[in-house]
């Protein structure tokens, strides 16, 4: 019981030595630390909010205004391992070899986060641009540091690696695609007639890109008709509805006008032999 009562005599003797020795370091290294956290708050608010108020991509003020924040963090954390007199030389050079092998081990994710960077900064398309790129095509939804996530009009979501995107052949149309038609009148029907009835088809039609007018003329001529081909352009967030409605309403207006879409046709003819 003696040797117990010695010990705690001993614990508490040591805690007292400490907190009298070393009390004060401790205590202004908690404040250092909390007011610096406090700080690092403070201001990457701030920074966010001036960038934002600047017009600045939303994604690359949010990356700015993290990194901003961690590196405040790790100049308050070195004051206050200092303030407790701890050298922080073992530290970054276990930081440093920390980093290599994270590097070695993470080259794929961060080849994405470098490319991430390079699509914020360099800004090859924006949210709400309709990209294609690796064959995979749809409407850019979020861009984050590692991937970009795009969507279509069945609200399917698509998330590609941003490694994957830079470097390739990207097609930006904006929040429009391109959209090809084609449909055969009859060689006895006036064609020029045919493309005014097809035009007025777009007159305050929905879905379409208002920016640019559709084309349509003839693509060329068939064996059973002539073929008149369209393109526009159309939202592609309506991309199938509105490609349906203008087929509809082109079928339509042909029909009223009385003008003749041929089904193929092909004439055969029969040699009889002379000798049979």
């Amino acid at each position: 019981m003696s040797e117990e009562l010695e010990q705690a005599q001993e614990i508490y003797n040591l805690i007292t030595t400490y907190l009298v020795t070393y009390g004060f370091q401790v205590l202004g290294a908690i404040i250092i630390l909390i007011v610096g956290i406090f700080v690092a708050g403070k201001v990457t608010d701030k920074l966010n909010k001036l960038m934002l108020s600047k017009d600045m991509d939303v994604t690359l003020s949010k990356f700015t205004a993290s990194t901003i924040k961690a590196i405040i963090i790790v100049m308050v954390a070195i004051m206050v391992l200092g303030r407790l007199g701890i050298s922080v030389t073992p530290f970054v050079a276990a930081i440093g070899a920390l980093s290599l092998g994270a590097g070695l081990a993470l080259q794929g994710l961060l080849s994405n986060y470098g490319a991430g960077i390079s699509i914020i900064v360099a800004r090859p398309f924006v949210v709400g641009d309709t990209i294609m790129v690796q064959g995979v095509a749809g409407v850019v939804k979020e861009i984050k540091l590692g991937y970009t996530i795009l969507t279509n009009e069945d609200a399917v979501i698509i998330t590609i690696p941003n490694r994957h995107i830079i470097g390739e052949i990207i097609h930006n149309s904006n929040a429009s695609s391109s959209l090809e038609l084609s449909i055969g009148i009859a060689y006895h029907c006036n064609p020029g007639q045919a493309i005014t009835v097809i035009s007025k088809v777009f007159d305050g039609l929905k879905g379409l890109d208002q920016n640019k007018a559709p084309q349509i003329g003839i693509d060329n001529f068939g064996d059973s008709s002539i073929n008149i081909s369209i393109r526009c352009w159309v939202m592609t967030t309506e991309l199938f509805d509105t490609k349906y409605r203008i087929n509809m309403a082109v079928h339509k207006a042909l029909t009223e006008n009385n003008i003749e879409i041929p089904f193929p046709q092909r004439d055969v003819h029969l040699i009889r032999d002379s000798d049979s």
